[in-house]
């Protein structure tokens, strides 16, 4: 009971440590830009060409609104902070201390040299050049990443290592052939695809039809968002006796299979995107994992000592079966 208080409290201040990072940036975010609203010009210089001199601008207003992208940045990921379950591990919270960091030194750096620059201009094209100034600001955010890494290593990291206990078993008739099937869809990739898909047909229509010559560069990117958007939008997993099969996207192509030989044994672990680092095929061969929505996830072990996770629905019967056809292929194995 002790150590788990312990465990819960270090979440809790952890949370209420990176929930007041994210509000300290939202404040000064806010505050500057109104701080000296009478000493800028409106619209103000906002981009910088390669010679360092002003070649864009942007309303006042709408500067204003820098704050928005940091609020929805440090809101998702608070929000996905708050659904993992159990302890942050160390890992975790490293990468996401260190890019909450970085982010909020790199909107506050950028606002700050956008404001200097500025400063009681009569006129937005009178903008002081920027040159080293950048790679100061940039400089900046990349040491307060670094602090926030540094931070996100306190703390405990002694939670039972993934996969200690037994996985589920089930009995096997010898007379038949058991077969799992189990998929995951993420319909906002969907959606995303869709939409990407439709944004570049058009593109290329005005394109071939001479409305938007250039329509081209814009298309191609669009075209290669919705097939990245359709292969990560769902995945399948089928565990027959030769091993375990993943496909990827609608079509169902490509595929990847597990020879049985190669597995050792299967659980199911609960993991989140940000745990992860993302959706889609994320981490290192060995030790990755395949995210498509949070939630329950089949988790295989190589006989080589790597590791597989996929996010799949019923994840417990495709382990089960798995372990049950692992022990027939390797009797002598130890579950």
């Amino acid at each position: 009971m002790t150590a788990d208080s312990s465990v819960t409290g270090f979440r809790t201040r952890f949370q209420l440590a990176a929930a007041a990072w994210a509000v300290l940036v939202t404040a000064v975010l806010v505050a500057a830009p109104l701080a000296f609203a009478g000493r800028l010009p409106d619209p103000l210089a906002t981009h910088w060409g390669p010679s360092g001199r002003p070649d864009g601008s942007m309303p006042f207003a709408a500067f204003v609104l820098l704050p928005v992208v940091w609020a929805v940045v440090a809101g998702t990921s608070l929000a996905g902070m708050a659904r993992v379950r159990g302890e942050i591990r160390r890992w975790t919270r490293v990468w996401f201390c260190a890019g909450l960091a970085w982010t909020g030194g790199f909107l506050i750096g950028t606002q700050a040299l956008t404001i200097a620059a500025n400063l009681d201009r009569d006129d937005w094209t009178h903008a002081a050049p920027l040159s080293w100034q950048v790679a100061v600001g940039v400089a900046g955010a990349f040491v307060l990443g670094a602090l926030g890494w540094l931070v996100g290593r306190l703390g405990p990291d002694d939670a039972p290592q993934a996969g200690t206990q037994p996985g589920p078993l089930i009995d096997l008739d010898p007379g038949k052939r058991p077969v799992w099937v189990s998929t995951a869809t993420a319909p906002w990739a969907v959606g995303l695809a869709l939409v990407a898909f439709a944004a570049a047909l058009s593109f290329a229509v005005a394109a071939l039809w001479g409305v938007a010559p250039t329509g081209w560069s814009t298309a191609l990117p669009l075209a290669l968002v919705a097939v990245v958007g359709l292969a990560v939008s769902s995945v399948s997993a089928r565990v027959t006796p030769e091993g375990l099969t993943m496909a990827f996207g609608p079509l169902r192509w490509p595929t990847r299979t597990v020879r049985l030989e190669r597995i050792e044994r299967a659980w199911v672990e609960w993991r989140s995107p940000i745990q992860v680092g993302g959706w889609g095929f994320r981490g290192l061969p060995g030790m990755a994992t395949i995210m498509i929505r949070g939630g329950e996830c089949l988790v295989v072990r190589y006989t080589s000592g790597g590791r597989l996770a996929i996010s799949v629905d019923d994840a417990e019967a495709g382990a089960a079966l798995l372990n049950a056809l692992a022990a027939r292929q390797h009797p002598s194995v130890e579950r």
